[in-house]
């Protein structure tokens, strides 16, 4: 993975929300202006790639000087779509694809609609703690009543009331590095409670702390409650992302190694940071030994968000070339995910292939 890999965000879909407030148009765009105004015919325009070259988070929105022709002038960087291709459309609720290096938006479907989003959350935990914790394989944790009591998927638990090791234990030291990799890997709720706690001494502060930095990428949609993305009964709709800025927090989050190469472990044991108790972790994302040029992915559940899934790919024959997917509220999103990658793939040449 590229560590230099400059990330630049695209804010096309601007036009969802009314283009018209956003941009000054000469007279021979107007007519063309007043399609941007109606929601359903936005979002067509949004399938034909449009881009802004090195618009940067907040930076786009901020100005009041950007032209409907800057708009539509598109990067030289950007992948181009093949004219034979249609568009695709995807059986969830919502979904994207995003050009990782230019931020060029490939696919888009509903994709800033909030919606809850379940443990595609921890991927924004992942970032927080790595920006808080200096040194995760020395830093010690220890396991509180509150994060080993957590419902859902739980280290040693893969799937809720299905156990296959240990579970962490009360007053439990481990390292920090192997609750990461539970919660990336495994999905474990009791991991992100517990890296929450060390980290902002509750889940309450450390939520403070994900929608700063929520707010420092310029994501107007998203509004997290806690550190796993577990549904709250008593906050009904109060915890949501979009699958436009959930995109834009995996393609920052391609900055950290520690991340994606944890994604693309299979299974493993960990251990307490005495060595005495054995923790085996399994990854959730099928697409690991489905999709070859996978290059890591999230999962997530609840009963609220429906089945989600963000997914890496490179492109089969340059693995320079990486895209990041999200499909919300899919029940077949492991088919929905592969056959949307193939498409992207087929459906746009990059400048490297031109």
């Amino acid at each position: 993975m590229n560590n230099k890999t400059k990330i630049k965000y695209s804010f096309f879909a601007l036009a969802v929300l009314g283009a018209s407030s956003w941009f000054f148009v000469s007279p021979s765009l107007k007519s063309v202006q007043s399609i941007f105004n109606q929601k359903e015919k936005s979002e067509k325009a949004l399938e034909k790639n449009i881009s802004v070259k090195g618009a940067e988070a907040g930076e786009f929105e901020n100005s009041a000087n950007i032209t409907f022709e800057q708009l539509l002038m598109g990067s030289p960087e950007a992948p181009r779509k093949i004219e034979e291709f249609g568009n695709f459309y995807v059986r969830g609720k919502a979904s994207i694809v995003l050009d990782a290096e230019t931020g060029t938006i490939l696919h888009y479907q509903n994709a800033r609609e909030r919606r809850a989003i379940a443990s595609l959350t921890k991927i924004m935990t992942a970032i927080v703690v790595l920006e808080e914790i200096d040194d995760l394989k020395n830093e010690v944790v220890t396991i509180s009543r509150s994060a080993a009591f957590e419902i859902g998927t739980k280290v040693g638990c893969p799937n809720s009331g299905y156990c296959i090791s240990n579970r962490l234990r009360v007053g439990e030291e481990i390292s920090a590095w192997n609750l990461f990799q539970a919660m990336v890997m495994n999905s474990a709720n009791d991991a992100a409670v517990a890296l929450a706690e060390h980290v902002a001494g509750s889940e309450k502060e450390f939520a403070k702390l994900m929608n700063k930095k929520a707010e420092e990428l310029g994501l107007r949609d998203t509004h997290f409650c806690n550190p796993s993305g577990l549904d709250e009964d008593d906050n009904p709709g109060g915890c949501y992302s979009t699958a436009y800025d959930i995109a834009r927090i995996a393609v920052y989050s391609l900055k950290y190694d520690e991340i994606w190469d944890t994604m693309k472990i299979d299974g493993k044991e960990i251990y307490s940071a005495d060595g005495e108790i054995s923790h085996r972790l399994i990854n959730t994302d099928l697409l690991l030994d489905q999709m070859p040029n996978c290059t890591g992915g999230k999962t997530g559940f609840t009963y609220e968000a429906g089945k989600s899934l963000m997914t890496g790919a490179h492109h089969p024959q340059d693995k320079d070339i990486q895209v990041i997917g999200v499909i919300l509220d899919d029940y077949y999103r492991w088919q929905d995910m592969k056959n949307l990658m193939k498409w992207t793939f087929q459906a746009y040449r990059w400048p490297e292939d031109i």
